[in-house]
């Protein structure tokens, strides 16, 4: 693994950087408190080529690569992890079509998906019943003519209000993870109805919706890959996506260091700033490291995707330490800032909230040892 960025990847994260600081950042708090979905800097991250950073260049992405992916994430998180959910999402939605899709599909799909025009993308696989069990959802599609016709409900989907193109998974025959199938669908379809926003801890500016299809008919052509393909399907893409949620648990820590060093810097006590007292000084110091150490983590597993190496159990442990640490370290930052950090006038409790989740969606901790376990089973059985 290369330690240094090259040329295009310092110009991706300055890039992100800069946008962070001076667009997503000045209205985070706003987001926040207004659940307020900012579908205007998705068009102007679509114009950056933040929407799909893996993208190849004739589909509208920025054809960067993964590490740079993982460092926009990083930088849009630590000023909104809100505004970086569902940046996200739409990455993991234009290159799971790139990759599967026919040529058709790549053309009318992905273009709209990295430009914004879209607004975002959405990954419609869990539902009320089932989370982590992805082999047991009930959703079903069946074809009907020239056309699939599907039927079901979903929960937690980000950007569903919002996302004007959707991969959805819906079972085609009664074969467990087999009989899983994977769908394009496109806001507004007849039959595709979006629920109440849910009223979240954290990430409340990311929109976060039930789907309910009711007689939903998609053209045929909506297909993704094969027919029963959908479960390996959704398994590449939640690799990958594990790899985002590294680099968004990073970028939040990041700020809540950032946040907490500003705060004991100016904050006095007994007659001096708080931030010469030891005990203070450990806290900080073992934050940083384990921001470092994520950090690392989340690279590394970029880097085995980008070059085509496996990196199932990277992704895996690079999630389950990031979120962890993450949770971790914006509680020591709540600390630092005594009472202030229990209100809203200082963003460590927003940074706090949004971390807590991390854990949970993508894969809890406990399926990432579990897949981190199986691999090196796997590994030691070779």
């Amino acid at each position: 693994m290369e330690l240094e960025l090259n040329e295009t990847q310092a110009l991706i994260r300055d890039s992100a950087r800069k946008f962070a600081r001076e667009v997503v950042a000045p209205r985070a708090r706003q987001t926040d408190r207004e659940e307020r979905f900012p579908a205007d800097v998705y068009k102007q991250m679509g114009e950056l080529g933040f929407l799909g950073v893996n993208v190849p260049a004739e589909l509208g992405g920025a054809e960067a690569g993964v590490v740079a992916y993982t460092l926009v994430v990083n930088e849009i998180s630590q000023a909104c992890a809100a505004t970086a959910v569902g940046m996200a999402v739409t990455n993991m939605c234009a290159e799971l079509i790139c990759a599967y899709g026919t040529e058709a599909q790549k053309k009318k799909f992905v273009p709209r998906l990295t430009s914004g025009e879209a607004i975002a993308g959405a990954f419609a696989l869990s539902e009320p019943h089932t989370g982590s069990d992805a082999s047991a959802l009930k959703t079903t599609a069946v074809r009907q003519g020239n056309q699939w016709v599907l039927n079901g409900a979903k929960q937690w989907i980000s950007s569903g209000a919002y996302a004007g193109v959707m991969v959805v998974w819906a079972r085609t025959a009664n074969t467990g993870s087999k009989g899983l199938s994977c769908f394009i669908v496109e806001q507004g379809t007849p039959g595709l109805i979006v629920g109440k926003p849910e009223d979240k801890m954290g990430l409340r500016g990311s929109n976060t919706v039930p789907l309910t299809f009711e007689n939903c008919a998609i053209p045929a052509e909506n297909l993704l890959a094969k027919e029963g393909e959908g479960f390996k399907l959704a398994m590449i893409a939640l690799d990958g996506g594990r790899i985002g949620i590294s680099a968004q648990a990073v970028g939040v820590a990041r700020a809540a260091i950032e946040a907490s060093c500003s705060y004991v810097k100016d904050r006095k006590a007994f007659g001096k700033p708080i931030g010469e007292f030891q005990a203070l000084r450990f806290m900080l110091a073992d934050m940083q490291v384990q921001v470092e150490a994520a950090t690392l983590l989340s690279l590394r597993a970029a880097y085995l995707k980008e070059t085509k190496q496996p990196f199932t159990r990277e992704a895996s442990m690079a999630k389950l330490y990031a979120s962890e640490m993450a949770n971790r370290v914006c509680d020591k930052a709540v600390q630092l800032h005594g009472g202030y950090g229990y209100i809203d006038e200082f963003p460590v409790e927003r940074y706090l909230r949004d971390a807590r989740v991390q854990t949970i969606y993508e894969g809890t901790s406990e399926i990432q040892r579990l897949v981190i376990a199986r691999e090196i089973l796997k590994s030691a059985a070779a």
